[in-house]
């Protein structure tokens, strides 16, 4: 049997992220099965959880203003996307296997500008690790939200056609569903959880994608996003459990009976978003 386990998260500055302790707090018993709490360098971390592919996304950086270990982890072959603009958007995906294929375009062109797509193709399936847009600024980032969307689809869509396995994660900034987000009522018009979003991603499920978390969970008060400001007595909307599950491992249905595994490591600290894991079991 061969297991593989991928992690999935947005930093919010890879740069930022790596100087911080990002693991107080964490329990690891979901990977290594200890109980002890630790504190831990983003290297370090990655080191310890071990995963055969981290997938990041809002890197927010060029790979020549990273350290060498950040640019290159030992152990690990790294492969970027970073956005024309500095300090914007941004992707890699660090694997321990050096991938058979790299891609990092659409077909659309003005859709590869900012860095948001890192396709990397192993043995046993395409992985995509993708920063969705961000449709909150205005109408016109919105259009584009839902350009990437309509372009993206039809490119896992092709993968599929070709006979390719398909695993999708990344931050889709889309809550899919009501329990997806802590008050759905009040942001039914705000840009995330708006119809025509959500509506995409039950697109993507019929045209033959698991949302792997709500394959194992159907519980809510699940998140893996929390907004940074303080929302009552001091306390963070992290520390109420106040989020959005915006972040998502999607595999093509062919895989579905492969995964063992969706959570959320929820105590790793550092962004404010947390990491997803996926894990996966091969004969």
């Amino acid at each position: 049997m061969k297991e593989i386990n991928l992690i999935s998260w947005n930093v919010n500055g890879i740069r930022a992220v790596s100087k911080k302790e990002i693991s107080e707090g964490l329990k690891f018993n979901q990977i290594l099965q200890k109980e002890e709490l630790v504190k831990l360098k983003f290297n370090e971390w990655l080191h310890q959880i071990s995963p055969d592919a981290l997938c990041l996304q809002e890197t927010k950086a060029h790979p020549e203003q990273l350290t060498a270990a950040l640019l290159s982890p030992q152990g690990y072959v790294s492969n970027w996307s970073s956005a024309e603009k500095k300090g914007y958007s941004g992707v890699v995906t660090y694997s321990k296997v050096k991938p058979l294929r790299v891609n990092t375009n659409l077909t659309v062109e003005r859709l590869n500008k900012e860095g948001r797509l890192m396709e990397t193709e192993f043995d046993e399936f395409v992985l995509l690790n993708v920063y969705f847009p961000n449709g909150k600024m205005s109408p016109e980032r919105l259009k584009y939200k839902m350009d990437f969307y309509k372009v993206f689809l039809e490119h896992v869509i092709d993968l599929r056609n070709q006979g390719k396995s398909v695993v999708i994660c990344g931050d889709v900034n889309t809550a899919h569903t009501e329990i997806d987000l802590t008050h759905p009522k009040a942001n039914e018009d705000t840009s995330g959880f708006l119809p025509k979003e959500r509506k995409w991603i039950d697109q993507l499920i019929s045209s033959g994608f698991v949302d792997t978390f709500r394959y194992f969970n159907k519980k809510p008060e699940n998140y893996t996003w929390w907004s940074m400001r303080n929302i009552a007595k001091g306390m963070t909307a992290r520390e109420r459990n106040v989020g959005w599950r915006i972040d998502y491992f999607f595999v093509s249905e062919d895989l579905i009976e492969k995964v063992t595994e969706s959570s959320m490591l929820s105590d790793v600290i550092g962004s404010d978003h947390c990491p997803i894991i996926l894990k996966l079991k091969f004969n």
